[in-house]
């Protein structure tokens, strides 16, 4: 919304919107041109005039501060007095100056109807209606009046209760859509934080290994600790790759990378692998699946160069059918002292939300000799379970 309009739901912030405001509660106004008129035409003498112009803009200032804070959160016993006052007044005006005046009960019954939930509302239309009756009746010459003002009174009103209503859904879905975009950052952060944990968390993994490789090897075989310098390097331009598409979001390992990965730092960890060379047929596999396994993959190996002390880890890739459908099974076993540590580390949890999110499931626990760690991920999409084809 721009400076000068105001939306629905939405109280104005600054001065040009106040006043735009005003403009369009108070060109309803023209129809108080009656009274008006009865004040300078009507033959009152100069102490009654002046009386009259003290109540109408009395009238009209409790009457628009009342318009104005309507879905404040006042009380409604408060809202019920603020009214009570504009029918005492109308009831007055209209008692000691005339039939003019009775056009003030419309602006009672339209505000009963902004200011007051439907469910009080419903009554306090009719009452002012009745309430504009009566002393039309007592008003000489009132009941000519009343016929073209009774149904304004009576439509006008509960027209602004549906009025009311579409400003507090407004209100609530402008609310709605704030929590939905305060979601969305949420959830990008926590995606933030799962791949930089698993993506620095393995590669600094291996840097810490080279750096230790390179160090013993320094003295006696300063080739062979170039060479480990080299990887490091090269680990840590990757790193840097990745920690980019990370944050813009463009991170999508594939399994055969990260197999290749696995070995590396395997290897450089003095551990004995048995990998497959490469993961079974991919095809039809979504991406969101392969990239769920491959975080899987990447995770169990950090775990078992980090914190098992193992030395030999198992990696099986499967391709198996099950009555929820055919799944893609990633199974990593080693031989160390144990897991992340008790329960789930924050690897493992970030992990499990990764293949829930991409139908999957994750088990892990410790074995007499060991940790495995067995991970599950759907090669179909769900439409497709069960189809003709």
């Amino acid at each position: 919304m721009n400076d000068v309009g105001v939306g629905i739901g939405q109280r104005p912030v600054n001065r040009r919107q106040r006043v735009v405001k005003s403009l369009w509660t108070g060109i309803w106004l023209v129809y108080l041109s009656a009274p008006v008129s009865d004040l300078l035409h009507g033959g009152h003498s100069t102490g009654v005039r002046i009386l009259g112009w003290i109540g109408l803009a009395a009238f009209v200032t409790w009457y628009m501060l009342l318009i104005f804070r309507t879905g404040r959160g006042e009380r409604n016993g408060l809202v019920l007095g603020s009214l009570g006052v504009l029918a005492a007044q109308s009831t007055l005006l209209a008692l000691t100056l005339g039939r003019e005046w009775l056009v003030l009960f419309v602006y009672v019954s339209i505000a009963s109807g902004a200011a007051l939930p439907m469910r009080l509302a419903r009554w306090t239309i009719p009452a002012s209606c009745a309430l504009l009756t009566a002393v039309g009746l007592a008003t000489h010459d009132g009941l000519s009046y009343l016929s073209g003002l009774l149904i304004p009174a009576l439509l006008g009103g509960f027209a602004m209760t549906g009025v009311r209503e579409l400003v507090r859904t407004t209100i609530a879905l402008r609310e709605a859509r704030a929590t939905v975009a305060q979601l969305a950052a949420n959830e990008e952060r926590l995606r933030l934080a799962r791949d930089l944990h698993d993506l620095l968390g393995h590669s600094l993994s291996l840097i810490t290994l080279k750096s230790e490789l390179a160090g013993r090897m320094l003295p006696g075989q300063p080739d062979k600790a170039a060479q480990q310098v080299a990887d490091i390097e090269q680990v840590s331009r990757q790193a840097l790759v990745d920690v980019r598409e990370a944050v813009t979001g463009y991170r999508r390992p594939r399994l055969s990378a990260e197999l290749a990965g696995a070995r590396v730092a395997l290897t450089a960890a003095g551990v004995t692998t048995d990998l497959p060379a490469e993961p079974p047929g991919l095809a039809g596999v979504p991406e969101e699946s392969e990239s769920a396994l491959a975080w899987a993959l990447r995770e169990a190996v950090t775990n078992v160069v980090r914190h098992s002390g193992a030395g030999r880890c198992t990696v099986e890739l499967l391709s198996r059918q099950t009555l929820d459908g055919p799944v893609l099974e990633l199974t990593v076993e080693d031989n160390g002292s144990g897991g992340p540590g008790d329960g789930y580390g924050n690897g493992l949890t970030g992990l499990t939300e990764r293949l829930a999110k991409a139908g999957g499931t994750l088990e892990a626990g410790p074995l007499k000799h060991g940790f495995r760690l067995v991970a599950r991920v759907p090669t179909a999409d769900p439409a497709d379970v069960g189809s003709p084809a």
